[in-house]
């Protein structure tokens, strides 16, 4: 279908979305028309309507896909048929009078200053190089609140050890700067030296590699952060992005300012920052039950 693979150049190019989120594009829509195959619709957009929408939607929570899931493909398939009237192959929004199922909110999960200082503080990790470059992922992590992505794409420039900052790549290729501690600018030059010894040549650039000296990926660092998670933490979700969130509200708990917070994450407009403050408020609220006499 030339209409898909254009719109995916166009994600890529002009509007500079990350591979990850392409990928997932590319998977919604690929679901969408398989859906639409297998079931005698129309494969052609112009004649899609919103019949055709409703249906899958309907098929997704048969399927006993979440509505939160079913937002997202919705979502992507708003930037697809908005793309697709822009540029003159179809006239109307097959999804104007679609109507989406209620999705609950849910507040993100995050690890507890307890549970991650008895990680970070024990001897958890070793001392050979897998041991220093897994400690130091994790707390890379949460001493910034980057995502996976963001961290896998880290090169040697990016962090700077003199001035305690690191560059980090955002979506769209939008660079921030986030400020390093000392103690930690310190465990980062003791990694940098263990991967000297083990880089390869094509890899040497990354600034973090697996065991055999190649760039991470996505599931590497999945399992390296749920590994040790699950050391301190019986919380469900244990994936990388935990840290972000727990970056976020630790430093929300602690007085950090929320447009701060905002700048740190990366994040284009502040409410998607304020869903932190849910998290403060049931701490609050927890407290308030615990120490008032009439709670």
């Amino acid at each position: 279908m030339a209409f898909k693979e254009s719109f995916l150049q166009y994600l890529q190019i002009e509007k500079r979305y990350s591979p990850h989120t392409i990928r997932s594009y590319q998977n919604d829509l690929d679901q969408f028309f398989s859906y639409l195959s297998e079931n005698g619709m129309p494969s052609d957009p112009g004649e899609l309507t919103s019949h055709h929408i409703r249906a899958w939607i309907v098929s997704l929570m048969d399927g006993g896909i979440k509505p939160v899931s079913v937002h997202r493909k919705i979502s992507c398939l708003r930037v697809f048929f908005r793309y697709l009237r822009k540029d003159g192959a179809i006239k109307g929004d097959p999804l104007e009078k679609v109507v989406l199922p209620k999705r609950k909110k849910s507040l993100p999960g995050f690890v507890s200053e307890q549970s991650l200082n008895n990680l970070l503080d024990g001897n958890n990790f070793g001392t050979d190089f897998a041991g220093i470059r897994n400690r130091t992922i994790i707390e890379m992590l949460y001493l910034t609140g980057m995502r996976r992505a963001e961290l896998i794409g880290l090169r040697i420039p990016d962090v700077d050890l003199q001035s305690a900052q690191v560059k980090v790549t955002g979506k769209r290729n939008k660079q921030r700067i986030i400020p390093l501690t000392r103690p930690f600018t310190v465990r980062l030059d003791e990694y940098l030296r263990m991967k000297n010894e083990n880089a390869s040549g094509d890899s040497s650039d990354w600034f973090f590699i697996t065991d055999k000296g190649n760039k991470l990926y996505d599931k590497f660092v999945y399992n390296v952060v749920t590994g040790y998670l699950s050391m301190v933490t019986t919380i469900e979700k244990k994936s990388p992005h935990i840290l972000r969130h727990t970056f976020a509200t630790h430093m929300l708990n602690r007085g950090a300012d929320l447009n701060v917070i905002k700048e740190f994450l990366g994040h284009a407009n502040l409410s998607a920052t304020q869903i932190y403050t849910h998290n403060t408020f049931e701490k609050l609220k927890k407290i308030y039950k615990q120490a008032h006499p009439r709670a």
